[in-house]
Formats: structure tokens, C-alpha cells, sequence
């Protein structure tokens, strides 16, 4: 097994590339081994093996510099670096992070999980490397997909690279199969030809001779840049990379080390602003992630053999998660009323809205990696007169924080915002914590905020949410809920539910936390306590008379959230009432990957730990 024996780049280095194609065939194997029992982003990680390989085989890292935007491709990256002995630690708590951690490795400059970012990152490093001594200069590679590419923040990194000139080198890994084509004799001919050492010296010369010793103005000058342009017009496929200040290369087979690594070595010893198109094939090696990249882009735990996925716990055959719920209950309302439309930013699947888009395609938009432009998107559309509703994460939602204030709630607008894995989302870990938005949305005037206690109120959230003409966002976890006979109490805008009356202390609880809390004082009764429960609802704006109301008849009051403790719904409450309140929720700090349920059970947030936080609150004041 050569894959033992590697640890680091210096190691790659001593193979051969016959034995560095058979490590990329072990690295394939123990990727789909560890990631079947751990779940994980599968199909974009198999594709960047080889890529991965070639770019450690080629540098001299940690030194040199390796950003991967999001990270969800590098597990290649972290089985050649040291850590392919805790590889099947994957996502697991105390294990290796799904995605680049600086934390974890000297080979990670960074801990990245969204995307469109690794350009400008790089051009940071940069920068910063050439306002150092010159003991400190290091290659800077930056690998960005072509998803990378949706996100405006990724453009605006290039830009300014190519202004600035500075040496870095970009990897575009694309799996379009429209570009497929394009790869072939001519352009790996080119691409020999125009990655040569000679080649360079002879374009630098020549640039170096027009710029010095011809007149400037000069029609030779003129004549020979469109000669030039009008070449590239015809053979190079990446014109625009040129004009935003880039040397273009590409694209060529990004499985193909006998093309790959030469055309990397050459590239890396040319200056300025590079960049090299690879052209690669999601889930490469495995024939269920190759056949399905979508399903397998980021997947659950599945069968080895057959590929099938294996189910989550679920409460009982009846549970539904929030997403599933979202899905049916979107294509409901829009049977009824025309004006919802859906926007989602590259995750029609994983937000609940594939089903959505298959029904009613005209009035779906998928709008790439732009959470940003999704918002200010759905703006426009609802000063049309139109209902949009954008489902996104809560921790992607965070992109678009200026939009939400500026675009949609500034102009009064009715967009609904559908803030899926809200709170504890568990393997994904610090990026990707839904833990903020209570915090960073509260503070928004004219904006509500709603959060359901299960899933047959969050059905009557957003039928509630589709009839008010405002902006509204409804929050629910990543979570299997019930689906109960039970109608919920009819929603008004700002009033909380009182579940029920108790005399020692009061619970105001929200969204995710209301069962838990109810099963709370279920554990306290057989205690001789009695606990008043009230299911918030609403975060803005918040049912300040019931709250008061019911806290005026306990001793204590307790507010519990899935969200951080520090200015989020719990502060609110306090800061409204004016009185002292015991806050339970989650510390103000970045929480790590692990299963939703450990983590939860860690920070208090279950039955057991509010039973047993409300015990000692009541010991301690008598």
C-alpha cells in the first residue's frame, strides 16, 4: 500500500507517476471506504484526487500555500498530509472537520466552508508575502470551482488580482460536461506549447522589447496586440481570464497526471497572475457517484456495495424532517395563490425546493452561489407584486446580511425567508452552525421572525407568513418533527402561545426548544415543581403583555433557545421585561462538528440538562 507511506509532499515526491496513479486509485478507495460509514461530501472530493496530488507532488508545501474554496473537495488533500490515519474520524466529534481547518494542520492556512472566497484570501497572502523579507516568498494556489465562480465575491477577488499583478496562481476545476470538447489535441498542444519555459522567455522578451524600445503609440504595438487577441479569440477558450489580467491556460484533463503535473511545473515558474482551467469528472472512481454527482455531493452514510443511502433515526415512521415539510407545504400554497415564487442559491435539493421546481419551473430561480444577490433578486420581484420566498441555511443567509436590511425590510417588501438548519446542524461543524441569526435578524426593524414548534405549526407559519405583507423569516432546524392531528392555535402577528400554568418558575421557550422545555417540567412535576411553559412563536415582535403576564406569577424565569445566549432571543426578552432572566442556549463561540444529538446533550439543551438547570436556578434562590 503506497498510501502508508505518505505523510507529506516530500513523500509524494519520491513516487514515480505510475505509483502516483495507482495512490490516487488507494486515495479513491479509502475516500468512498471512510465517507460510507461517516457521510460527507463524496463526489466532489473524488474528482479533485489527482488535481490534489499533482498540485502536492509540484509544490513545496506547508510553505507554498493551498486554499481550497469551500473545502468540500480536500479530503484528498488531508489523507496526503498527514492525516489519512485519522481519516475515519471524518465529521465525527473530536475527529477530523469535513472541510479545511487551521486548527487541525499546518498544510490548512485557513478554516473555510463557504464558498467564493479562496481568491481573495490568496491574494492576502500574497500581498502580505511580498511586504516581507525575502526569506519568506512562497508560492500561493488557490483552487476554485466553477460553483465558485456564481458568487460575486470570486469576481471581485480576480479583478483585483489582475490589477495588482501579484504572483498567484488560481486552479478553475470545472465538470461541465459543455467544455468536455475543448479538451482534446489542439488545446493540450497549445498548452505544451505555451506553458514552456522557452515560450515565456521569448513573450517576456518580446513584451519587454515593445514596452522599452518602440515608441510608444507606436502602430507596431498596436498591430501586434490584435494580433494576439485575435489568436487567443480563436484558440484560447479563456479570453475573459485574460482580460481581467490572468495568463490563461487550459483546459486540460484533470485526471491526466502525464499532462497535469508538467503543465503545473511549468505554470508555477511563470510570474504574475496565472490561471489553469482543469477540466474533471465528479465522483470519479465510483460508479454510484459518478452516475449521480448531485445525490452524492454532500450524502449521508450508504451502502458500499449497492450505494444506497442509509436512513437517519427518525422519531417514528410518522416523522417528517422541517426540510421535507417545507417541500410539500411550499407547492401547496403555490397551488393556490400565483404570486409565490422560489429562489434558492445552487441547493434545490438540499433547501426542499426540487419538488417545487419540477411543478412549477417557471416560477422557480436558481440563482447560483449568491445568497447576496438572491435577496436584492427576490426584492425586485416583490415589488412587482409577487410573494418570493428564498430558502436558504442560516449560516448561508449571513452572506446576504446587507440585502436583508437595505433591499428588503428598508423598502417593506414581502419576502419570505425560509431559514432551513437553524441552530445545531451537527458533521458540517463551525462553518456551517446555524447558531447566529436569531442574533444578527432581531435587530432589523420591520422584519418578523417566527419560529414553529413542530411541524404542523411550521405549516401554519407559512400559510401565516404567504398572508402578511411584510418581510417575514421562519427558522426550524435540521430535524425530524411531528406531524400531529392536533390543529395549532391560529397565529396572530406577535402573539405567543401560554401551553401551560405552573407556579414555581416560567419557561419562555422558542421554536426547536418548546417540546424539550415541556418535557422538561414533566421531569421537574415528579419533583413536586410546577413549571408555566409559553411557546414564544415570535422573536419580532415579541407577546411582551403574555410574558409578563405569566412571569408576574413565578419566581424565576427561564428563557431557552437553539441560538446563542449573547443578544439573541433570550437578551430580548430580558431587555423587555425588565427583569432578571436565566437564559439557556448556546455559549457565543464557534461550536464544532458532531452528531446533532451529542451536541445538544453537550451544551444542556435537552430535557435532562433544562431540568436540570431550572433544579439548581430554584436550589440557589431558595
Amino acid at each position: 500500500m503506497l498510501l502508508e507511506k505518505i505523510n507529506s509532499s516530500e513523500d509524494l515526491k519520491k513516487l514515480s507517476l505510475g505509483e502516483l496513479n495507482s495512490l490516487a486509485v488507494e486515495v479513491r478507495a479509502r475516500l468512498v471506504e471512510v465517507v460510507s460509514r461517516t457521510g460527507g461530501h463524496l463526489a466532489s472530493s473524488l474528482g479533485a484526487v489527482d488535481l490534489i496530488i499533482a498540485l502536492h507532488y509540484c509544490l513545496n508545501t506547508p510553505k507554498d500555500k493551498i486554499i481550497f474554496d469551500v473545502g468540500h473537495q480536500a479530503y484528498a488533500h488531508k489523507i496526503l498530509t498527514g492525516r489519512n490515519s485519522m481519516f475515519h474520524t471524518l465529521r465525527q466529534y473530536h475527529g477530523l472537520s469535513g472541510f479545511p481547518s487551521k486548527d487541525e494542520s499546518i498544510y490548512d492556512s485557513f478554516t473555510t466552508g463557504h464558498s467564493s472566497n479562496a481568491v481573495s484570501l490568496g491574494l492576502g497572502l500574497a500581498c502580505a508575502r511580498d511586504l516581507l523579507s525575502k526569506e519568506e516568498q512562497f508560492k500561493v494556489v488557490c483552487v476554485i470551482g466553477d460553483g465558485s465562480l456564481s458568487g460575486g465575491l470570486c469576481f471581485e477577488g480576480l479583478n483585483n488580482t489582475g490589477h495588482l499583478k501579484k504572483d498567484i496562481l488560481v486552479i478553475l476545476n470545472t465538470n461541465e460536461l459543455s467544455i468536455a470538447p475543448n479538451v482534446g489535441a489542439i488545446s493540450n498542444y497549445l498548452n505544451k506549447i505555451i506553458s514552456l519555459p522557452v515560450y515565456n522567455r521569448f513573450h517576456d522578451n518580446l513584451v519587454n522589447f515593445l514596452t522599452t524600445r518602440v515608441p510608444r503609440g507606436s502602430r507596431l504595438i498596436k498591430l501586434m496586440a490584435k494580433f494576439e487577441e485575435g489568436l487567443k479569440g480563436l484558440f484560447v477558450p479563456g479570453m475573459f481570464f485574460e482580460e481581467l489580467g490572468f495568463r490563461y491556460f487550459g483546459p486540460i484533463d484533470g485526471h491526466d497526471l502525464e499532462k497535469l503535473i508538467p503543465t503545473l511545473k511549468n505554470i508555477i515558474s511563470i510570474k504574475g497572475p496565472r490561471l489553469l482551467h482543469v477540466v474533471t469528472k465528479k465522483g470519479k472512481g465510483c460508479s454510484f457517484a459518478e452516475e449521480d454527482p448531485v445525490k452524492f455531493h454532500g450524502i449521508s452514510c450508504f451502502d458500499i456495495n449497492t450505494g444506497e443511502v442509509i436512513p437517519r433515526r427518525r422519531y417514528s415512521s410518522e416523522s417528517k424532517s422541517y426540510t421535507e415539510i417545507f417541500r410539500d407545504k411550499i407547492v401547496e400554497l403555490a397551488h393556490k395563490d400565483s404570486r409565490i415564487l422560489a429562489i434558492t442559491a445552487a441547493m434545490p435539493e438540499g433547501s426542499g425546493l426540487d419538488k417545487f421546481r419540477d411543478i412549477f419551473p417557471g416560477r422557480f430561480f436558481d440563482v447560483g452561489i449568491a445568497e447576496a444577490h438572491a435577496v436584492c433578486f427576490a426584492a425586485g420581484l416583490a415589488r412587482q407584486g409577487f410573494k418570493p420566498v428564498v430558502a436558504v441555511y442560516s449560516t448561508f443567509l449571513q452572506r446576504a446580511y446587507d440585502q436583508i436590511i437595505q433591499e428588503v425590510s428598508l423598502q417593506e417588501l414581502p419576502v419570505i425567508f425560509a431559514v432551513d438548519r437553524a441552530g445545531i446542524v451537527g458533521e458540517d461543524g463551525v462553518t456551517h452552525q446555524g447558531i447566529f441569526d436569531i442574533a444578527y435578524l432581531k435587530s432589523i426593524p420591520n422584519l418578523v421572525i417566527i419560529a414553529p414548534k413542530d411541524g404542523r405549526e411550521f405549516e401554519a407559519m407559512l400559510e401565516f407568513a404567504v398572508s402578511l405583507n411584510k418581510p417575514v423569516a421562519i427558522r426550524y432546524p435540521r430535524a425530524n418533527t411531528f406531524l400531529s392531528s392536533d390543529l395549532p392555535q391560529p397565529l396572530k402577528l406577535g402573539k405567543a402561545e401560554l401551553v401551560k400554568e405552573g407556579k414555581d418558575f416560567t419557561i419562555i421557550a422558542l421554536g426547536s426548544m418548546v417540546l424539550i422545555a415541556k418535557d422538561a417540567i414533566e421531569l421537574l412535576k415528579g419533583e413536586g415543581l410546577s413549571g408555566s411553559l409559553i411557546n414564544a412563536r415570535f422573536v419580532a415582535p415579541l407577546d411582551i403583555g403574555l410574558m409578563k403576564s405569566a412571569c408576574a406569577k413565578t419566581k424565576l424565569v427561564f428563557t431557552i433557545e437553539e441560538g446563542i445566549r449573547d443578544a439573541g432571543f433570550g437578551s430580548a426578552v430580558a431587555q423587555e421585561l425588565g427583569k432578571q432572566v436565566l437564559r439557556i442556549g448556546l455559549p457565543s463561540e464557534f461550536i464544532p462538528h458532531g452528531q446533532r444529538e451529542l451536541l445538544l446533550e453537550k451544551y444542556g439543551l435537552t430535557a435532562l440538562g433544562i431540568a436540570e438547570n431550572i433544579r439548581q436556578a430554584l436550589k440557589n434562590n431558595g
